[in-house]
């Protein structure tokens, strides 16, 4: 399972990565892994005002449907339009051009409360 060390994670099985200008959001390895292939994506707005936890983006596979949720309150600032059509990118490069959404954090700080990579780690399942 790939968990990159320099993303922080939640429990819902998303990743952040502070990049210049908000947050970038996507799904895991092991969420990816879960749902197989992905056949439709559905994204949040931009402008869009979120508090933790909401329900932002709902992806469906071949074997089920589940929701993606805000890591933190914040407002949608961009988004991956390529998943709308193709949204198997997210099987084949979860942490790169699988990425679904950039958020602009209503309070900075709570980035520092994500999950690192090893907490993840220890929070998945074992197979």
């Amino acid at each position: 399972m790939n968990v990159p060390k320099d993303l922080r994670y939640t429990k819902t099985h998303e990743w952040v990565r502070q990049d210049e200008g908000g947050l970038t959001v996507g799904i895991t390895d092991f969420a990816q892994s879960q749902l197989s292939d992905l056949t439709y994506a559905e994204l949040p707005a931009v402008g869009d005002k979120v508090e933790a936890q909401d329900e932002l983006a709902v992806l469906e596979s071949v074997k089920a449907a589940s929701d993606v949720y805000a890591p933190f309150a914040g407002t949608i600032i961009e988004v991956n339009d390529q998943l709308t059509d193709s949204p198997e990118i997210i099987n084949a490069d979860p942490y790169g051009e699988g990425w679904m959404f950039k958020i602009e954090p209503n309070n900075p700080s709570d980035f520092d409360g994500l999950l690192d990579a090893d907490q993840y780690e220890d929070a998945l399942p074992d197979e």
